[in-house]
């Protein structure tokens, strides 16, 4: 283990009196995210190790340069896992990113996402100080939750050193279920399973096809499976697609020249988005993934339309506006949180928006 928060306190309060732009970054394996990265390079990856782990408290408190898969494979020995499924996008993905980029797999359907699982949190603000917020138990609410609105920042509100996380067993039985069903039957199923009380753990429709997973307690599962039907894969083909999925490993999500891959955040029972390209729905209908060559006001229009956002996650013009354009009160709120901690706009700048 190692721990460098003195050194790296000295040297943000460097980069902040000589208004130096510091690019945050642990195992680059989410560089493609977000607008285009500026900055000098700040490499995360020597602040490692495992502070503290309680498996029957179910908490685990790790340094943020510590690896993704080695915090994986610790849980894993205790029957234990990240219930949010994030994805790693390469063997570098590190436990600091992982929060920074917010960004969550399949068993989001079901367990929540990174912000939900985050208890705490140790940053080093725009100033050079070590601040520590939350802690290492579910029953933390003074103040303001700092750790949920630095989860998913991308790095531009502190450099997170440590986290702690909430863990969870990991599912005695999982079984993946496939149907042929066209997509406006299949939302609407999966918004009707989603009020029932079964053990539905991910769900993903792609051209004519529906792919559940059900994960839990041998009984549930075997109960669930009955009453529902489908075709049975067998447990290797099931691990393999959802892993593809968790990791964008499918074909599906590398957008041809001339193509975006856009990440449209939608109510689950939004109607279909019927917009040119090809489409994959996760999250029961919550988040549709759209490959296609429109321009970006068609298809921001259309999901803010149906009631959400849409964000373009690859193969966009990433100098323009990768998330959805702000409202003004919206965007003044994101301008204060990043005044509160980062006054000389050094951490990770335009990461988000241009000029925040």
């Amino acid at each position: 283990m190692s721990d460098l928060t003195e050194q790296w306190c000295e040297r943000v309060r460097a980069a902040a009196a000589a208004g130096t732009a510091l690019q945050i970054r642990g195992g680059g394996t989410k560089d493609f995210y977000g607008r285009i990265p500026v900055g000098e390079l700040f490499d995360t990856l020597g602040h490692t190790g495992v502070v503290n782990y309680e498996p029957t408290e179910l908490v685990v408190t790790v340094r943020a340069g510590t690896p993704l898969a080695e915090l994986e494979a610790l849980l894993a020995t205790n029957g234990q896992m990240l219930a949010f499924e994030p994805p790693h996008f390469g063997a570098g993905a590190t436990v600091g990113g992982c929060v920074a980029a917010g960004l969550a797999g399949p068993r989001r359907l079901a367990a929540g996402g990174v912000r939900d699982f985050v208890l705490g949190v140790k940053i080093i603000d725009g100033r050079g100080e070590a601040l520590s917020f939350g802690g290492q138990v579910m029953k933390n609410v003074a103040g303001y939750d700092v750790s949920r609105a630095i989860a998913g920042s991308l790095g531009t509100l502190g450099l997170i050193t440590e986290v702690s996380l909430k863990v969870l067993p990991r599912p005695v039985a999982e079984v993946t279920l496939r149907f042929e069903i066209e997509e406006q039957d299949a939302l609407n199923r999966l918004n009707d399973w989603g009020g029932q009380p079964l053990p539905i753990s991910g769900s993903t429709w792609r051209d004519g096809v529906l792919h559940l997973r059900l994960s839990g307690a041998e009984a549930a599962v075997r109960a669930a499976k009955q009453r529902l039907g489908g075709e049975v894969l067998d447990d290797v083909a099931g691990a393999a697609f959802w892993q593809a999925i968790r990791e964008q490993q499918d074909g599906f999500f590398a957008p041809e020249a001339g193509e975006v891959l856009w990440r449209l955040s939608l109510p689950s029972s939004a109607a279909p988005v019927k917009l040119s390209g090809q489409q994959l729905i996760e999250w029961g209908g919550a988040l549709r993934w759209l490959r296609s060559s429109l321009p970006a006001d068609a298809i921001r229009e259309r999901a803010a339309a149906l009631g959400g956002h849409a964000t373009a996650f690859r193969g966009f013009d990433r100098a323009g506006d990768v998330f959805h354009p702000l409202s003004a009160p919206l965007r003044a709120i994101h301008c204060r949180l990043k005044q509160a901690f980062d006054p000389a706009g050094i951490f990770n700048p335009g990461r988000f928006y241009n000029g925040i």
